[in-house]
């Protein structure tokens, strides 16, 4: 499953069997359900956050090979470097939906290198080639802005790595910027050969790297779709399967923080998303926070994956909510 299957679990359809996740290098000890002194008011600007997000819009659609992606690629590098961290470009290739080769470049910032007890924080940065959910056929072959669906969590991302700077964490954070989500098969097209695994390359290429292999993260979280005005976030089914006390902590977190509404108490669908391929190649726990929309008959928005994933579809207050559980997550952790 990928993004464009929706999240039917949650009217008790189970659209395929659950994963094994026996014989595990990583325990589910993750992130801890309790801690004796608890933070919960930490500093996130969503005004920064909601910059950072229009930023990398302003460069054009982030469609790998594009003038757009080499300016959003170097801006990305440089705001993480400016804020502390260690940078490194991932470069690597895939196989894309027509079985040819695909170049990637993930960007990874390592905050508080020296730290050996870590996490992993992630969203992708490219933006999907074609608008194939438009519900005007003439522009499906154009590219959508992914002013939400990108965008958002990179932006609350370089926010929550401005706030490390001024307030460091007690655990080491790398912050990844997956490549090429986004360029999974396109419904609209006749040209496809139905390839298995055609989305997440950017997360596939880092999880079967050495790189990803050698990471002793204890957990990772991505964000996906997280700017939306009254977004909802529930629990995705993949993340409570390897990942449930993590998921507790999170939206435990957000409830104690006055985030419940978009936080929501309840079970989602599976979705196959960059958290799956990480833990599927290192075994690390990794859980998603995905926007659900139950008015959609996506489940994404009824912008998702069209000409209207713009600017007009990201909201401060949603970008704060995200931002300031996941610090708060963070500054927790001992």
């Amino acid at each position: 499953m990928n993004k464009s299957t929706l999240f039917a679990a949650l009217s008790g359809v189970i659209l395929f069997s659950l994963l094994s996740c026996q014989n595990t290098q990583h325990n589910n000890s993750g992130a801890s359900a309790t801690v004796k002194e608890e933070v919960l008011n930490v500093d996130f600007s969503a005004d920064s956050a909601y910059q950072y997000t229009a930023e990398q819009v302003a460069f054009g659609p982030r469609v790998p090979g594009t003038e757009a992606h080499g300016k959003c690629l170097d801006y990305l590098a440089s705001t993480l470097a400016r804020f502390g961290a260690e940078v490194e470009i991932q470069e690597g290739d895939g196989t894309n939906y027509l079985g040819n080769r695909q170049h990637i470049k993930n960007v990874i910032g390592r905050i508080q290198p020296q730290k050996a007890n870590r996490v992993i924080l992630c969203a992708h940065w490219d933006s999907r080639p074609w608008s194939d959910n438009d519900k005007d056929a003439k522009v499906r072959d154009t590219p959508v802005d992914g002013a939400n669906d990108g965008a958002s969590g990179v932006g609350v991302l370089l926010e929550v790595a401005r706030q490390l700077q001024l307030k460091q964490s007690k655990i080491g954070v790398d912050i990844i910027f997956f490549d090429v989500e986004d360029m999974g098969t396109p419904s609209h097209k006749n040209d496809v050969k139905h390839l298995q695994d055609t989305w997440c390359l950017g997360s596939q290429m880092w999880g079967q790297s050495d790189m990803g292999k050698r990471s002793q993260a204890r957990f990772a979280i991505l964000l996906d779709m997280v700017g939306a005005p009254n977004a909802t976030f529930y629990r995705e089914s993949f993340s409570m399967q390897w990942g449930s006390n993590i998921v507790d902590n999170v939206w435990g977190r957000a409830h104690k923080m006055g985030f419940g509404s978009y936080f929501v108490n309840s079970d989602g669908g599976y979705i196959t998303d960059d958290h799956y391929y990480i833990h599927r190649h290192t075994k690390i726990p990794a859980i998603d926070i995905i926007q659900y929309d139950s008015q959609s008959n996506t489940s994404f928005g009824s912008y998702w994956h069209t000409q209207q994933d713009t600017m007009d579809n990201v909201d401060k207050a949603t970008l704060n909510a995200v931002g300031s559980v996941v610090l708060g997550v963070l500054y927790n952790e001992k």
